[in-house]
């Protein structure tokens, strides 16, 4: 499937919003869903609708085997060693609140550190402050330079045996910058520390390999990859997760329930109590089998031709401030600022012609601080965005600046 197809697949995108073709460039934020992925959800609910595990007929084992399907796609997808290493949870963040108030709360104790960096989403920094509240546990953060990138000497520096986590974003959320994991990683364990890694903007954009990279931890979710809301991974490594305790309790996470004590199921049912996200797993099965069609390496490589067309286009207009990495280095997403216009007012005037794009904090206030901006704007790029979007981007923030500077 060529690009120029992949836009026909998402039936959203063919709609006006507000008189103007819609241009949708808020994708950091979650992703819109292609035929497929809604037919799946449509069809599960048709035809399978029942719960899992649990029951003997036919389409509780309908069920079952769509919902195990999808863990085993995820594993592929990740190159997990092991289903038991895939844990299905609402999204990233709760992925990483279950590794901090599991595994923070067992091994973390007074004095240990963990090590963060500035540009973290505030889902990857708050589950460490409270946890660190909680066992006296002392929170380091690494420099942040002014392209918005973070340097190996520094993290060399700052990791020392104190440390017992260092919890980083692969891509971030506002800079795009691409963080480097794999060296991370490795100088992580060199301290006996162990590295938990927020993969939101990572997993949808580009290949990862958590074995390659020898993560410990590693969240993601399904809204960002064209797959539904309120489904998530948690990939953890067999070791680690077989020694955590659940941090939800009920049914289906048990094996064995006496009036005063209980016994848990093996990896990954343990850390899934209750009822789990059958529908949303069975969307995300075929939001991978849609991106492994057009293949990772393919949509990287548009979104890194797309990102570099903007940031060009984008530069022109007089006024405008770009945060993070140059085009080479960054993900597809681009954060701004125009001259003498709010972010705020500058998205609302571009929402009148139809482009989407974020405007904020971006849920990251450290960041915004370090960047000494109150908010900034941002779009950011997915497989069905071309050129041509980029194109009415930049004449609508000529508009923008244009009427702004009138009023003004």
């Amino acid at each position: 499937m060529n690009m120029a197809e992949v836009r026909k697949q998402f039936p959203i995108l063919d709609q006006e919003v507000n008189g103007h073709p819609l241009v949708y460039l808020d994708s950091a934020a979650t992703s819109q869903k292609p035929q497929v992925v809604i037919d799946a959800i449509d069809d599960y609910y048709r035809r399978n609708n029942s719960n899992v595990h649990r029951g003997v007929h036919t389409l509780g084992s309908r069920a079952t085997e769509s919902y195990e399907g999808a863990r085993d796609k995820v594993r592929e997808f990740i190159n997990a060693s092991s289903i038991k290493e895939v844990v299905f949870v609402r999204g990233t963040t709760t992925a990483i609140n279950m590794v901090a108030s599991s595994y923070g709360r067992q091994n973390l104790s007074e004095g240990d550190e963990i090590v963060l960096t500035k540009m973290e989403h505030h889902s990857n920094i708050i589950p460490w402050q409270q946890v660190a509240k909680e066992t006296g546990a002392k929170l380091k953060y690494l420099p942040l330079y002014e392209d918005g990138t973070i340097s190996l000497d520094d993290v060399r520096e700052t990791v020392t045996d104190r440390t017992k986590i260092v919890a980083v974003t692969h891509v971030s959320n506002v800079l795009g910058t691409i963080n480097p994991i794999k060296e991370i990683a490795e100088i992580a364990h060199e301290h006996g520390a162990v590295i938990a890694v927020d993969g939101a903007q990572s997993v949808p954009h580009m290949k990862v390999d958590v074995q390659e990279l020898d993560v410990d931890f590693y969240a993601f979710s399904g809204h960002k990859m064209i797959g539904p809301t309120g489904i998530g991974v948690l990939y953890g490594k067999q070791s680690l997760l077989e020694n955590m305790e659940p941090v939800e309790f009920g049914g289906e996470m048990i094996d064995f329930v006496h009036l005063y004590e209980s016994t848990w199921k093996e990896l990954p049912w343990k850390f899934e109590g209750g009822t789990p996200i059958i529908a949303g797993a069975v969307g995300l099965a075929a939001a991978i089998d849609f991106l492994n069609e057009v293949g990772l390496d393919e949509i990287e490589k548009h979104e890194h031709d797309v990102v570099q067309y903007a940031m060009e286009k984008m530069n022109e207009i007089d006024g405008m401030t770009i945060y993070g990495p140059d085009a080479q280095e960054r993900a597809g997403l681009v954060t701004f600022n125009l001259e003498g216009v709010h972010p705020h007012d500058l998205a609302t005037a571009l929402d009148s012609l139809g482009i989407a794009v974020r405007a904020g904090h971006h849920c990251a206030q450290p960041l915004m601080r370090e960047l000494e901006v109150v908010a900034t704007a941002r779009a950011s790029f997915y497989l069905y965005n071309d050129k041509k979007d980029v194109d009415h981007l930049v004449e609508g923030l000529k508009k923008a600046k244009e009427y702004f500077g009138d009023v003004f």
